[in-house]
């Protein structure tokens, strides 16, 4: 199947996404022709959040939500531009046309999908209370009066907020900066992931972080507006060919450093 006979409609996305190396954006929705007329897709990404969104020694963006973008970028054969958002602004950066979708390690949970609409999973993502090993920690109950580390407005904060009832949650405003305060000594516990845990992990070595109770395993997903069916099926379509290809796979082992689940959670 050709470009043109793409662009000739829905169809088209359907029945040929899987024979072709690329594909290019049809017009029938409204964010698909602001995207195909701008000739920019616009995709909001938190910089703040390794190893999906950070920095390179050259302050250039990079992560695995950063290469996965680019590589849809291309498919769709459009200039990729990254919008640069933090944990608490992804939905109303979205909501506002600041961008045309997110993908900055975004869980999918029942709250958001009342605001805005996800499409298929591309990866998972826990949330896990991790301390260094000679903090003893086998039940919420011993975060009872602890000061908990966490990233401000993400899953990660609400779920650990709704299950470890007593502990004292010490907010950040994005995940490099939990980072920093977790090295640093700032706070010794972190309601997190283990991406994150590992990224602490590689600067505090001779003490390192361990995982003490997982909390949840959430799929992670591209976030559309309410609506956009349109989008959300193209993406959908890419998603399901960069499965099966293992592209995405390639990504997510490369950055969090474990295979991506054969099955992924349904959104």
């Amino acid at each position: 199947m050709n470009r043109r006979k793409f662009l000739a409609g829905a169809a088209g996305i359907a029945t040929g996404l899987g024979a072709m190396g690329s594909f290019s954006l049809p017009t029938f929705a409204d964010t698909l022709a602001d995207i195909k007329a701008r000739n920019k897709l616009l995709v909001a990404i938190d910089l703040g959040s390794p190893p999906f969104g950070m920095s390179d020694a050259n302050m250039q963006p990079t992560g695995s939500d950063v290469e996965s973008a680019r590589l849809l970028a291309a498919d769709l054969g459009i200039p990729l531009e990254i919008v640069q958002v933090t944990s608490p602004n992804r939905v109303p950066f979205l909501l506002t046309n600041k961008a045309d979708l997110v993908m900055a390690s975004f869980s999918v949970n029942e709250e958001r999908k009342k605001v805005i609409d996800f499409s298929d999973a591309y990866g998972v993502i826990q949330i896990v209370i991790a301390a260094p090993k000679s903090t003893q920690i086998k039940s919420l109950d011993d975060v009872v009066g602890k000061r908990l580390g966490t990233t401000r407005g993400s899953t990660n904060d609400k779920e650990t907020t709704n299950q470890a009832k007593g502990a004292e949650m010490v907010r950040y405003d994005d995940d490099a900066t939990l980072i920093t305060a977790l090295v640093s000594g700032q706070v010794g516990i972190m309601a997190s992931s283990p991406q994150v845990m590992a990224a602490v992990n590689a600067r505090r070595p001779n003490d390192p972080l361990e995982v003490k109770l997982v909390l949840k395993t959430n799929p992670y997903a591209i976030g559309v507006r309410k609506g956009d069916d349109a989008l959300r099926g193209v993406l959908n379509e890419w998603i399901a060919k960069n499965l099966s290809n293992g592209k995405l796979g390639e990504i997510y082992l490369k950055y969090n450093g474990v295979p991506l689940p054969a099955e992924l959670p349904k959104t």
